[in-house]
């Protein structure tokens, strides 16, 4: 195999190695809940194989529910989705490979969190393949931190810094203008990294920093848990955890790129939804008190701020 050419088996056993390594931090970081294993696999029809390892972990001490998927699908033809900006992949042999994540906690004082690293490749006979990387990893808290967000963007800018100056730059605003709700006109949440049909630096240069992504989410997500997880809370905190956790869902089934995918792709639809919160609540026309906790909210976080510059102390890690 070439020096730079796409090597999946490589990608394919980094997702694998990766889903381990985060499914096994995150039970010892619960100390209760377990990750419940799916193996799922797509027959091959209507032009269709492949399948993945799905991990649900529910009801733990920490994390009220979670799930990090690992899916490697493979189709005869790309779905609208993946070619509406790459016309000219329309109708390519298509594999994609990923591992995605959502956790959601229990206590409203720890962020959800969401990760995804993927690979793409179209190829055709006679033509080099198309390939590209994506991912990144984005917090969604529900009381603000300013320590906790230094950290996480912290951890985010460490993850780029290797692979050029302007990267984490890049990188954070694609993320805020991504996880942004327009018929809300509000962020997702705090941001972190965003990055899709990323090959300009050749495989394996690109797949180093793909890697690095991976590997700087626990680093930055644990400490905050562990910060958090002990922070007590009553009903009104926890009613105002499941109003914003609409936010998420109304995200994730109208914008979301990889649900959208998922599912025009004829993916497995336990797998694709298992983003979505356990419990939720919408409220008509509802607005926080000026001034109160969850007002902070609105006015000094959910709005792109510079945080890894920011001075002030970061979360002590694990």
């Amino acid at each position: 195999m070439g020096m730079d050419q796409p090597d999946k088996a490589a990608v394919k056993a980094y997702l694998m190695q990766l889903q381990d390594r985060i499914c096994s931090a995150l039970e010892q970081a619960d100390g209760k809940g377990r990750f419940q294993e799916d193996a799922w696999s797509r027959d091959g029809a209507a032009g269709m194989g492949g399948g993945g390892r799905t991990r649900v972990i529910a009801d733990g001490a920490v994390f009220e529910q979670g799930g990090v998927n690992l899916s490697h699908v493979s189709g005869s033809r790309l779905p609208p989705s993946a070619s509406a900006h790459r016309p000219e992949l329309a109708g390519r042999r298509f594999e994609a490979m990923g591992l995605s994540l959502v956790i959601h906690p229990r206590n409203p004082y720890v962020p959800t969190s969401h990760a995804n690293v993927r690979f793409f490749i179209a190829e055709d006979s006679g033509d080099a393949p198309i390939w590209w990387f994506g991912g990144g990893f984005d917090l969604t808290p529900y009381y603000g931190n300013e320590a906790d967000c230094r950290h996480w963007h912290t951890l985010a800018r460490a993850a780029c810094e290797p692979y050029g100056n302007d990267v984490y730059r890049r990188f954070k605003t694609w993320c805020d203008d991504y996880f942004y709700i327009k018929h809300r006109a509000e962020p997702r949440g705090i941001g972190g990294l965003f990055f899709d049909d990323l090959n300009e630096w050749g495989f394996e240069h690109t797949f180093a920093f793909m890697r690095s992504v991976g590997d700087h989410y626990l680093p930055a997500y644990l400490p905050i848990v562990e910060r958090c997880q002990a922070i007590p809370y009553g009903d009104r905190q926890r009613d105002f955890q499941l109003y914003r956790r609409g936010r998420y869902v109304e995200f994730n089934l109208v914008y979301d790129r990889g649900t959208l995918f998922g599912l025009q792709s004829g993916g497995r639809t336990e797998s694709i939804l298992m983003s979505l919160p356990p419990l939720v609540k919408w409220r008509y026309d509802w607005c926080p008190e000026p001034g109160s906790e969850e007002d902070m909210l609105y006015q000094r976080f959910l709005k792109p701020r510079e945080w890894a510059s920011e001075p002030g102390e970061a979360v002590p890690s694990v």
